[in-house]
């Protein structure tokens, strides 16, 4: 049975439709990742424009870097979240208190104690070990020194996104970075082209805006985590100092999803190489950088969504002792995901060239590797939304060791032995790295799903200490 203490949290998620419970933790998500993305080009555009190439090159080597640190600090959110869904489920929001108090603690730690000093005294390292040109890194270094030492504000805001979104409310999140990312923009115009007495910052002031922002949505949030209103707050009666057991449950949970980023993005890196050594190489990496970096994220902007929604939703029903609800939950999401995949990748087939004209692309040689990599990707696109859907089931209910485990053998070892033996055997052409990467989505929705499908999820127990009494307490 559910425990009446459950009373604050939204009880249709494992009570109600199923269907209905899946949608309404998806759609706040999946716009929010719509709005958040925009912002980046918005960023790149007015660079673009007042630097030029230097500094559009700057941001995006500066966050190549960012996104593996923040990747790794996010995983112990993606443990937290276990945690949260769980205590939720079942009705325990003491524990849900106790878990949120513990993961802003130890993200606080690691951002002020850790990245935000070896961040700035090791960015100049970083961005020689990228190979960064010397006018890019006269750019960058700057950029990412702002971002290492303020980027606090970014994780919490992070860790606040998915503390409420296991406890089920997926709106106050979707309205807080909606409204994140409009500061970010006002602060982004001004800082980096100047206004009135303030000058023009270029790319830092792309930093600073960032920066800027999340932080003071920061602020707001431990201001309402303090007071209380929201499904999470901060515990009342139980000290402040760190509960280890808690810390320890966040990296257990945690770290495999952390380790899964890097080994991902390191083989993204890799498959750059590759690209790079095509005989077509500068059309193959434009075509790559449109088709699957910005054009294809219209299939990760919502299948990520989902992915969240499918971790929510199958995380309390186990919870709540309903692990029948969770596997449902987790094959809606699938089916939704599949659906905004396959409207996707209609247009990807069927008007693949109007698509890459939106960026400007008019060489005769990069037109058509885009058209091809489009074709291969409308495919692609609905593994990777299977994939993905089911990752977030097997996250959710707290096996976080298979989808590393997948990740490694699907996105690292089948792409790159394949762009391998065939360079090794014969001549890699662009369509043999795309098909590279379509047998890796394949082979990770295939693998996820029989994972999933194995129910050895049902038997993963999640459960803390009780808390410690006070030294005044008998």
């Amino acid at each position: 049975m559910v425990a009446e203490s459950g009373g604050r949290y939204d009880r249709s998620i494992v009570d109600g439709p199923l269907r209905a419970a899946v949608w309404k933790i998806a759609w706040p998500t999946m716009l929010t990742n719509v709005v958040g993305g925009l912002q980046g080009i918005v960023d790149h555009a007015l660079v673009g424009h007042l630097v030029g190439y230097a500094g559009n090159a700057a941001i995006g080597v500066a966050m190549q870097i960012l996104v593996v640190v923040i990747v790794f600090v996010n995983s112990l959110f993606t443990g937290m979240s276990v945690l949260v869904a769980r205590f939720a489920g079942a009705g325990e929001p003491e524990k849900v208190d106790r878990t949120v108090y513990q993961a802003f603690l130890t993200s606080l730690g690691l951002s002020l104690l850790v990245m935000a000093p070896a961040g700035y005294l090791l960015s100049p390292a970083l961005l020689d070990l990228v190979h960064a040109a010397p006018e890019v890194q006269a750019e960058a270094l700057p950029f990412l020194r702002v971002m290492f030492v303020f980027i606090t504000g970014m994780l919490l805001f992070y860790m606040l996104a998915g503390a409420l979104r296991s406890a089920g409310d997926a709106r106050t999140p979707m309205v807080l970075g909606i409204a994140m990312t409009v500061l970010n923009l006002v602060l982004s115009v001004v800082l980096i082209r100047g206004l009135g007495p303030i000058p023009a910052f270029g790319t830092l002031g792309a930093a600073l805006g960032t920066v800027g922002a999340s932080g003071l949505v920061g602020l707001y949030a431990l201001w309402k985590l303090w007071r209380g209103g929201w499904v999470v707050s901060f515990p009342r009666g139980h000290g402040f100092g760190p509960d280890w057991s808690i810390i320890r449950a966040l990296f257990r949970f945690g770290l495999p999803s952390g380790i899964q980023g890097i080994a991902m993005n390191v083989g993204g890196v890799l498959m750059l190489a590759f690209i790079g050594s095509l005989a077509q190489s500068a059309a193959a990496q434009a075509a790559f950088a449109i088709s699957y970096t910005q054009l294809f994220s219209l299939v990760t902007w919502t299948s990520v969504g989902l992915m969240g929604a499918a971790g929510a939703v199958a995380g309390q029903n186990l919870g709540a002792r309903r692990p029948e609800r969770a596997e449902s939950a987790v094959d809606l999401a699938a089916g939704f995901s599949l659906g905004g995949a396959a409207l996707v990748g209609a247009a990807f087939l069927f008007f693949p060239r109007a698509l890459l004209a939106v960026f400007g692309m008019s060489d005769p040689a990069v037109v058509e590797i885009g058209v091809e990599l489009l074709r291969v990707l409308s495919l692609s696109g609905l593994f990777v939304a299977a994939a993905l859907a089911y990752t977030g089931g097997l996250q959710g209910t707290g096996d976080t060791r298979s989808p590393l485990y997948i990740s490694i053998v699907a996105q690292v070892v089948v792409p790159l032995g394949i762009c391998w033996l065939i360079r090794r055997f014969g001549t890699l052409d662009p369509l043999d790295v795309w098909l590279a990467i379509l047998a890796g989505h394949a082979t990770r929705c295939a693998l996820s799903l029989a994972r999933f499908k194995q129910r050895k999820w049902r038997g993963i127990e999640v459960d803390i200490d009780p808390p410690q009494p006070r030294a005044s307490e008998p």
